[in-house]
């Protein structure tokens, strides 16, 4: 089991930026990317961005440009630094970890979140 714990949510006015950090322990040996996922009230489950070990990056449409994921494999962490920050953002972050090689892809690990909060 993989245990994943995130940092850097907060408060942010539109506009501004947050940088969001998640580190991984446990048996992570079977991890091979890791991502972010964002829950809002009455909207599904949107996975935001998401990293590969060897530097594949997938992020969806509505934060290309505005937002970077990136890593640090030595510490086993991700980071999502995100600009440009709109009201719509404001979301529990979650970060996963994933084992690609399994069809479908399995999370190995799921974070308790930490809340992004954007106002107008």
């Amino acid at each position: 089991q993989v245990q994943l714990v995130e940092s850097g949510g907060g408060w942010v006015q539109a506009g501004g930026s947050l940088r969001l950090s998640c580190v991984a322990s446990g048996s992570t040996s079977d991890v091979d990317a890791m991502g972010w996922y964002r829950l809002a009230p009455g909207k599904e489950r949107e996975l935001v961005a998401a990293l590969s070990t060897i530097g594949n990056a997938y992020y969806v449409d509505s934060v290309k440009g505005r937002f970077t994921i990136s890593s640090d494999n030595g510490k086993n962490a991700i980071y999502l630094q995100m600009n440009s920050l709109k009201p719509e953002d404001t979301a529990m972050y979650h970060c996963a970890a994933f084992d690609s090689k399994k069809d479908p892809t399995a999370i190995l690990g799921w974070g308790q979140g930490t809340q992004v909060t954007v106002s107008s």
